[in-house]
């Protein structure tokens, strides 16, 4: 057989490959299709605005995870981490009575030593992303509860030595969630703008090749002078304060230090993220991905929720989604690779 013929794809080969690179995609825009059509509601202006606000926490967190992944780890403290940020901007607004600037700083601030711990744990320790990130999120959750008296913090809340709390959530922090530019919420401009930099950072810089290299190959990486240790630690420390920024949006959604804020943040940032790796068979962790694995959330629970389906049907649903993201990331894609070396070698 000539290397023509050979090379040239099978019916097979580009089947596989289409449902690889756009399956997902398609997936999507059906479930939007079927929701439109049923739901009248459902493809109002207001709506989608509304759907992409809802995600935008879980979206943010998701970034923080592509990163993360992207040097081959995976951070299981994303969910804790926002938490702590609700927690801690509540204690710095309405216990300390801090304007809304501080309590920003504050909260990003601590991501960034609670992505500092994790960097320490996994690249100076030595220690398994797994092992050291589920250490952190069991610490960060006890640590939240002890900085709060395992109390949810509100405005005008009544303190351990009778007096009232001096501060309260202010309008320039509440801005985060409540605030717009014309009819875009905040929330949203924020998760679009951060996708948008994370997108550039790792595919348009040398920082973001190397980072792909160092979770590609660690050993050629660090042959071909790049800082391993560096770049790895850096990758922690930014998925650190994206999770801190998704907290920081939550905690203006719900304008009190809830205790149980960001529980179930991180189930669903890892899921976008591993979505996010099927999107257009791209076959690695990338931005805009992420960005449409939420979207795909957002609107099935939406779609569901307008259904009137009962909430557990969303954890199922979520379940589906990522089990489609991975017949797409792994099944498909080996698969395509499994019928080219055939063709190629027959």
């Amino acid at each position: 057989m000539s290397l023509t013929t050979a090379s040239a794809p099978g019916i097979g080969t580009r089947v596989i490959d289409g449902v690889a690179k756009w399956g997902f995609v398609a997936v999507t825009a059906l479930l939007i299709v079927f929701f439109f059509a049923t739901q009248p509601a459902f493809g109002t202006v207001e709506n989608v605005f509304g759907m992409l606000k809802f995600i935008a926490p879980v979206g943010i967190a998701g970034l923080g995870v592509t990163l993360a992944m992207t040097v081959g780890g995976l951070d299981l403290s994303v969910g804790a981490n926002a938490g702590f940020a609700v927690s801690i901007a509540a204690w710095t607004l309405v216990i300390a009575g801090q304007v809304g600037g501080i309590a920003v700083g504050v909260v990003l601030l601590s991501g960034a030593l609670i992505g500092a711990l994790n960097a320490a744990l996994i690249v100076f320790a030595r220690i398994p992303d797994l092992l050291a990130t589920l250490a952190t999120m069991f610490t960060v959750v006890g640590l939240k509860l002890i900085i709060v008296d395992g109390k949810s913090i509100s405005s005008q809340m009544t303190l351990a030595d009778g007096s009232t709390a001096p501060g309260r959530f202010t309008a320039d922090f509440l801005w985060f969630d409540r605030g717009s530019f014309g009819p875009v919420s905040v929330p949203v401009v924020l998760f679009l703008v951060l996708t948008a930099l994370l997108w550039f950072v790792l595919d348009r810089t040398r920082w973001g090749r190397a980072l792909a290299a160092v979770g590609s190959n660690p050993e050629a990486a660090r042959l071909a002078g790049v800082r391993v240790r560096a770049y790895r630690a850096a990758a922690y420390i930014g998925c650190g304060v994206l999770a801190s920024i998704a907290g920081l949006v939550l905690a203006a959604r719900i304008g009190q230090g809830d205790v149980s804020a960001g529980n179930s943040l991180l189930l669903d940032a890892v899921a976008v993220a591993l979505v996010g790796v099927s999107v257009l068979g791209i076959g690695r962790p990338n931005a805009w991905g992420t960005a449409l694995g939420a979207v795909l959330i957002a609107v099935m629970v939406t779609g569901f929720s307008m259904m009137g389906l009962p909430y557990y049907i969303q954890d199922f649903g979520k379940g589906i989604v990522l089990l489609v993201a991975l017949l797409f990331s792994f099944t498909f894609r080996r698969r395509k690779t499994t019928i080219i070396a055939g063709s190629t070698t027959a």
